[in-house]
């Protein structure tokens, strides 16, 4: 296995997800692009590359068990392992989510890409991160799936998108079950705020850049051995459940 410290980062070609493989190339590391894109891909590597950034290219459907497969066997092959996971793509499914007149079949959509796909990658990288000496699992939720925010009287969390909110909840639910599973294996594992950020997953409404948004998912990947795991974080420190 490579030296240098190999990280997969999913959803990469754009926003958040280019800016958290922006940020750990930066830290001179490894970095995969994963997207279904292919031109997408390809550019953001380009640009990466430009940059100085040791960046390669992962053709990566989150929802496809080929593909997430096929990925697996990709840096497996080239690099012989991997050292961290940033699940950072998602979707926000079709609007209005007003969960009285939501179509299920939203939902559906939200929840294969947002929860069962964090879990189809994560699975398939777990032999690689099993075998590394610092291996860390980023997953990118939001604090609109804070059920103690969302139950908080005078709390504001805005409209009310039923397949997105939920589906970061259950991604949440999962991160912890993660957690205790892997407790005594070295790998921690923790979910990740980057707060309301101007993203086309949100119309570009939000306030804070990609590069803001990054940052707490670079600062989870790059954990000391006696970090935490099975926790919730954004910038400012613990996030209630």
């Amino acid at each position: 296995m490579s030296q240098r410290r190999i990280a997969l980062v999913t959803g990469a070609n754009k926003g958040i997800g280019y800016e958290i493989a922006a940020g750990l190339g930066d830290l001179g590391w490894q970095v995969g692009v994963g997207a279904r894109d292919r031109q997408r891909r390809d550019t953001a590597v380009e640009k990466l590359r430009a940059a100085g950034i040791d960046a390669f290219g992962v053709p990566l459907d989150v929802t496809d068990d080929a593909s997430v497969t096929a990925a697996a066997e990709l840096i497996a092959d080239r690099f012989g392992g991997l050292d961290v996971l940033v699940n950072n793509a998602a979707i926000t499914g079709q609007m209005p989510q007003v969960p009285s007149t939501v179509d299920p079949a939203i939902v559906r959509d939200v929840v294969e890409t947002n929860v069962i796909g964090v879990i189809r990658v994560t699975n398939a990288m777990l032999p690689m991160l099993r075998a590394s000496t610092a291996p860390r699992i980023v997953n990118l939720s939001s604090s609109v799936g804070s059920l103690t925010l969302q139950t908080t009287p005078g709390v504001d969390m805005g409209p009310v998108p039923a397949a997105y909110l939920a589906s970061k909840t259950f991604l949440n639910a999962v991160t912890i079950q993660y957690a205790k599973e892997l407790r005594d294996t070295g790998i921690l594992i923790n979910s990740g705020c980057p707060g309301f950020t101007a993203t086309d997953l949100n119309g570009f409404r939000g306030v804070r850049t990609p590069q803001q948004g990054a940052a707490i998912a670079i600062h989870l990947a790059t954990l000391p051995d006696n970090g935490p795991t099975g926790g919730f974080f954004d910038d400012a420190g613990p996030v209630a459940w």
